[in-house]
């Protein structure tokens, strides 16, 4: 994958006061979604977008591009 988080997600929420508890109990994010920070897979623009204001932070801020290998697109 050539785009990934910059952090743990998940620990930043929990510095912010959201556990995961806490983000089930006010249907902050889906447990899907839990799951897949926890697993550091993509997340829909919509729950990114859920992330940068429970965060305070810009996408930029959460993800990077890395340079992969076998992503290489040929002509």
């Amino acid at each position: 994958m050539a785009i990934r988080y910059r952090f743990d997600v998940l620990a930043a929420l929990k510095e912010k006061g959201y556990s995961t508890y806490t983000i089930r109990k006010e249907k902050l994010l889906s447990e899907g979604t839990i799951q897949k920070l926890r697993e550091s897979a993509p997340v829909s623009a919509i729950n990114l977008n859920q992330l940068c204001k429970l965060l305070q932070c810009q996408p930029g801020d959460l993800l990077e591009y890395v340079e992969d290998e076998n992503n290489v697109i040929s002509e």
